[in-house]
């Protein structure tokens, strides 16, 4: 092993595009998911470190502070822990796996698998963007899908639709982030779903601090629950037995413990690590390390025209293989971190768009960008949930003084259409 010390840390942030259907979907509320810091640490052996944080979804950003205590220190002081923010910590792991000479996941445990269960994520959509998604999916060797079930779409018809294109053996599994709000509403939606055999699991179904909810759901339906660990506290969610899995996320410690806890009492669960192709490497090492981590893994990196590494991570038949060379494994696309590089601070521009959800029955509601807009509204209860036809669709900025006067207004309070 190497005696290194760390000299000095670039950070650049970067700006990855999306691809054509999340530009045109994702960005109705998170429009700033493709900014990231880009950190180098680089050390006196010459070896560089990388990482990455996601600057406006992380568990945590990297603070100065942080930096300037690792300077002239050997990365192996620090890499458990989590104050350091999500790149930083990535880094480090990464510099000490290239100083030892072995892949991250030999510092992280026993590696159990070489062959990591993985999914596709997307957020909701059209279904003909949907139906695009799944064909896209299974060319690049995904086999589940992870789908974000709005009450703003007919959810259960789509997923009929998205079933008769994939194959036999694909799974989805639904990700309604508490939107069926409580057990008489889930219940009918759930049980409907169930009656389609490639659903795999439902995610937080309601929300996640009604423990006699989500104990009395559970015993409604057949499918797994999987909740994300914390919430409730892990000691109630264990003896009220409120799921029967997690989704496991957050800094190095953090994954580490929940990961140990979740296998001392044997719940499955899936890592939510969300980033590019690095983030994703560092996902399937804890992978390879973590028994019980058998739900196709969640990293979102397809989600980007860009991976930022300068080989692909490859699924083949829903699993991606565990990189063995040292550190992450992956070779960072310096040329990338140039083309996408954006000033410190940088937020992009929302989209100039309008959102009409409209009903079966003919009811329109008119809702401004961002999640003040129809996740707010719906989320209060103030509309009806899951109904079978209802839609969504955008409604550009066509220039006209009447799309300005609907925007105003929007920005007020959702506007009824008579």
């Amino acid at each position: 092993m190497m005696n290194i010390k760390i000299t000095s840390i670039d950070r650049q942030w970067v700006n990855v595009p999306f691809k054509e259907r999340h530009a045109r979907h994702l960005t109705r509320e998170n429009p700033d998911w493709g900014v990231f810091e880009i950190l180098r640490v680089h050390s006196d052996a010459g070896l560089v470190g990388y990482g990455e944080t996601m600057v406006y979804y992380t568990w945590g950003r990297v603070p100065q502070e942080q930096c300037d205590r690792v300077i002239g220190h050997s990365p192996f002081e620090f890499l458990w822990d989590d104050k350091l923010g999500c790149g930083l910590q990535m880094a480090l792991f990464d510099l000490a796996g290239k100083a030892a000479g072995v892949p991250i996941y030999k510092l992280l445990g026993t590696k159990v698998r070489d062959w990591c269960p993985v999914s596709w994520w997307t957020n909701c959509m059209s279904l003909d963007d949907w139906k695009a998604e799944m064909r896209e999916a299974v060319s690049l060797g995904y086999m589940s899908a992870k789908l974000k079930a709005r009450p703003w779409r007919d959810f259960v018809g789509d997923v009929e639709a998205l079933a008769g294109i994939v194959p036999d053996d694909f799974r989805f599994d639904a990700d309604f982030n508490s939107f069926l709000r409580d057990v008489s509403t889930a219940t009918p939606v759930l049980r409907e779903l169930e009656l389609n055999p490639k659903v795999n699991l439902f995610e937080t179904p309601i929300p996640q601090y009604d423990v006699e909810g989500n104990v009395e759901l559970r015993r409604k339906i057949s499918r797994p629950i999987a909740m994300h660990y914390g919430s409730p506290p892990i000691q109630t969610a264990i003896e009220a037995r409120v799921c029967d899995g997690f989704v496991v996320s957050g800094g190095s410690m953090a994954v580490r413990r929940q990961s140990e806890l979740a296998a001392q009492f044997n719940k499955p669960f899936f890592l939510q690590l969300v980033g590019t192709g690095l983030t994703t490497a560092l996902m399937n090492h804890w992978g390879a390390v973590a028994s019980h981590a058998t739900w196709p893994a969640i990293s979102c990196n397809e989600i980007y025209t860009d991976d930022l590494i300068m080989e692909r991570l490859e699924p083949h038949q829903g699993y991606m293989r565990v990189p063995e060379a040292p550190g992450l494994g992956v070779e960072v696309d310096e040329e990338a971190i140039v083309r996408y590089a954006v000033k410190e601070g940088f937020a992009p521009e929302p989209p100039r768009n309008l959102y009409k959800v409209s009903w079966a029955c003919g009811q329109q509601v008119i809702y401004p960008q961002g999640h003040r807009g129809a996740w707010v509204d719906f989320e209060l209860g103030n509309q009806p949930l899951f109904h079978k036809g209802v839609r969504l669709d955008i409604v550009p900025d066509d220039g006209s003084p009447e799309w300005a006067d609907l925007r105003r207004r929007c920005d007020i309070a959702p506007v009824r259409l008579s």
